[in-house]
C-alpha cells in the first residue's frame, strides 16, 4: 500500500510517494505542524521512496529514491528510508534551487536578526542549532542556508533537524518531550534521528528575514563560549568552501558575498555548554 503528501517547505514544494510504512509514520509525526497542499498544485519537487523489488520485500529489503522516475543514490537498508528521504530533499534543494546562494550551515533567526552558521560535519552545528531553536530562536534550517539573489534575504527551509550518533541523546536530554523519528544504524553518518522542528517555527516558514552574521561554529569540550571575529577575506574562503553552488553561480555568487560582507558581523565561536552558547548568540542579536 502507498500513499501520497503534498509537502509545502519554506519557498518550496514536494509531493512525495511511498509504500514504505516507516516513511509516512515519520511524515505523519515530524510533519504534523505543516498544512499539507492540494493534490492538484504544482510542486517543484516529485519524489518517490519505494521498495526495490517484489523479492527485496523479505530478503535484505532496500528501498530507493527518485526525483522525477530519475535515480541518483545507490539503494539503501529500508530502515535508512527516512533518513534517506531527508537527505534526498536536501539534495533536490541544494541541486536545483539556483536562485539561491546555498551554504551548508545552520541558520536561525531572532528579532528580525538572521545567524547563518556554515561549518564542516562534525562541527556540532546541527546539535547547537537544535538547541537554540528550542531556547527562543527562529529554525530556519540545521543544513542549508539560502540567501536570495534576488533580494538578498535569507529564506527558511524548515524541515526537521538531522542528529547524529551522541548528539541525539545529548538533545533528548536537554529537550523535554522533544519528537524524533525512528533510528537509523549504520549509516555513512553513524547512528541517525531526525528532530521535529519547533511549531512556532514552521508556522512562520514562509518569512523571510535580513542576514545579521555569519558564524562559524565548533563544540570544542571543556571550552567556554567564546565569539572571536574574524577577517572578511578568511570568511570569504570559508563560504566558499561551504558552497553547494558557488561554482555554478560564479560572478552572481562572488558579488553577493561580497556584498554581504561589507555589511555583516563574521566570527569563529567556540562552545561545549548549551546555556553559554544561548547568552552568546542572544548577544549578537539584543
Amino acid at each position: 500500500m502507498s500513499s501520497q503528501v503534498n509537502l509545502p517547505v519554506g519557498p518550496f514544494s514536494f509531493s512525495i510517494h511511498s509504500d514504505n510504512k516507516m516513511v509516512l509514520d515519520n511524515l505523519d509525526l515530524l510533519y504534523q505542524d505543516y498544512n499539507f497542499l492540494n493534490s492538484n498544485r504544482f510542486t517543484d519537487f516529485n519524489i518517490e521512496i519505494t521498495t526495490r523489488s517484489f523479492l527485496r520485500r523479505f530478503i535484505k529489503p532496500q528501498i530507493d529514491f527518485f526525483l522525477d522516475e530519475f535515480s541518483p543514490f545507490k539503494p539503501l537498508p529500508k530502515d535508512h528510508a527516512f533518513a534517506m528521504l531527508e537527505w534526498g530533499m536536501n539534495w533536490c534543494i541544494a541541486t536545483k534551487a539556483h536562485h539561491f546562494l546555498i551554504l551548508h550551515a545552520g541558520t536561525i533567526e531572532k528579532n528580525g536578526h538572521v545567524i547563518i552558521m556554515p561549518a564542516e560535519p562534525g562541527s556540532g552545528k546541527s546539535t547547537l542549532t537544535a538547541a537554540l531553536v528550542y531556547n527562543g530562536w527562529r529554525l530556519f534550517s540545521d543544513e542549508l542556508g539560502l540567501i536570495s539573489l534576488k533580494d538578498e534575504l535569507v529564506y527558511p527551509c524548515t524541515r526537521p533537524i538531522n542528529l547524529k550518533n551522541n548528539s541525539i541523546d545529548i538533545i533528548k536530554n536537554y529537550i523535554p518531550n522533544s519528537i524524533f523519528s525512528t533510528i537509523a544504524k549504520d549509516t555513512h553518518k553513524g547512528t541517525v534521528s531526525l528532530l521535529k522542528p519547533p511549531k512556532e517555527s514552521v508556522v512562520h516558514m514562509h518569512e523571510p528575514a535580513k542576514l545579521k552574521s555569519f558564524v562559524f561554529p565548533k563544540y570544542v569540550a571543556g571550552s567556554s563560549a567564546k565569539l572571536t571575529p574574524i577577517s572578511k577575506i578568511d570568511a570569504f574562503q570559508v563560504l566558499i568552501d561551504q558552497s553547494f553552488n558557488y561554482h555554478i553561480l560564479g560572478f552572481e555568487a562572488f558579488n553577493l558575498i561580497s556584498k554581504l560582507l561589507q555589511d555583516v558581523e563574521c566570527f569563529q565561536f567556540e562552545y561545549s555548554d548549551f546555556e553559554e552558547a544561548k547568552t552568546a548568540f542572544d548577544s549578537l542579536v539584543s
